[in-house]
């Protein structure tokens, strides 16, 4: 059985769009154009998810999510704002009245699937626990665990923590990207690593007070969970097995980062170049016409040239078809000739 789904939002066009997205991803959609209506048909519909606007006549999205929030039938259901407010007062007004998730419009449509999709699975795990005990199962149980807390927003370029603070904190993104670097002696900025969605990352040491030894910034538009390190330690106290696949995990990501690192050590510039393009769109996960788009100085960055060297490698692969440009933009013709390059 499909579920179902309420949207409630004032804009026909956005409804309407909306709703058959949704419908096309095999739920059953019901729609308000109003929050008064909205509210009028939740006890009766009891959807397993509400998508909501914020900025509607009669009654606004807030005083929905209260509505439903102080309904003991419905408190329980997970709530999406869905809003063209992107300032961070508004989005934290929205997460602080006790939305699950806030999506800014215009959204993509596979960011609007998948946060309906998480808040659906972290529904259906926390019921799952709730009805044998409180002990983690699994290590996918303690990442909806991590989902309880409060989650942070960046934005493209903001730093998420520096060097030399103090490694008090585990992070886990929900949505975006985030890159871990260094700045060497000379002044180059060295990128060690790439986090995309659902990856953790940050200094854990549980035995002695340590200090994050490299940066960390949104590459772009960025929501994360911040755990401290205690509770994080007391999620493993309690459930020792889901310790192991998070070391298990931990090591898969250090193995594959060695590997793509000692790779682009001994390659050629045209060849790290090739490489560093296909790994970025290998963590970007981006859309279907297989474009990223990223700074020339974190391609730079990460393939360890300099950025003269990189603008003029891809004019090269420009000129061969390989790749388009256009700004910040990079668009991926043909995957196999840059798997080729030597």
């Amino acid at each position: 059985m499909s579920k179902k789904i309420l949207l409630i939002e004032d804009d026909t066009t956005v409804r309407e769009n909306t709703a058959e997205i949704l419908e096309l991803s095999d739920y059953t959609v019901e729609t308000a154009q109003d929050g008064e209506i909205g509210i009028a048909k939740v006890e009766g519909f009891m959807p397993d998810i509400i998508v909501c606007d914020i900025m509607m006549p009669k009654v606004d999205g807030y005083d929905v999510l209260k509505a439903v929030s102080d309904n003991p039938k419905t408190q329980a259901i997970p709530f999406i704002f869905l809003s063209a407010k992107t300032d961070h007062k508004d989005i934290r007004k929205g997460m602080d009245l006790g939305a699950d998730d806030y999506l800014t419009k215009p959204f993509e449509e596979d960011e609007l699937i998948s946060a309906i999709e998480s808040r659906l699975a972290k529904t259906k795990i926390l019921q799952a626990q709730n009805s044998t005990n409180n002990n983690l199962q699994s290590f996918e149980a303690l990442k909806e665990k991590i989902k309880d807390f409060e989650l942070k927003f960046y934005q493209a370029g903001e730093h998420i923590y520096e060097a030399g603070q103090t490694a008090n904190k585990v992070f886990l993104i929900e949505h975006g990207v985030v890159k871990t670097h260094q700045i060497e002696e000379n002044g180059k900025e060295l990128t060690t690593a790439l986090f995309r969605d659902d990856n953790f990352f940050g200094h854990i040491s549980f035995t002695k007070t340590t200090s994050f030894i490299e940066n960390a910034t949104a590459l772009e538009k960025t929501k994360l969970y911040e755990i401290s390190l205690e509770d994080f330690k007391n999620f493993f106290v309690q459930s020792p097995q889901v310790m192991f696949e998070f070391i298990d995990t931990l090591g898969d990501s250090l193995n594959e980062t060695k590997t793509q690192l000692l790779e682009m050590a001994y390659s050629s510039v045209k060849k790290k170049t090739a490489q560093t393009i296909l790994l970025f769109a290998e963590r970007l996960k981006k859309n279907k016409l297989k474009q990223i788009r990223i700074s020339r100085a974190d391609l730079a960055a990460v393939a360890g040239i300099a950025s003269e060297s990189l603008i003029r490698t891809l004019s090269t692969f420009k000129k061969e078809g390989i790749i388009d440009v256009e700004g910040r933009n990079i668009k991926i013709n043909d995957f196999e000739a840059l798997k080729n390059i030597s």
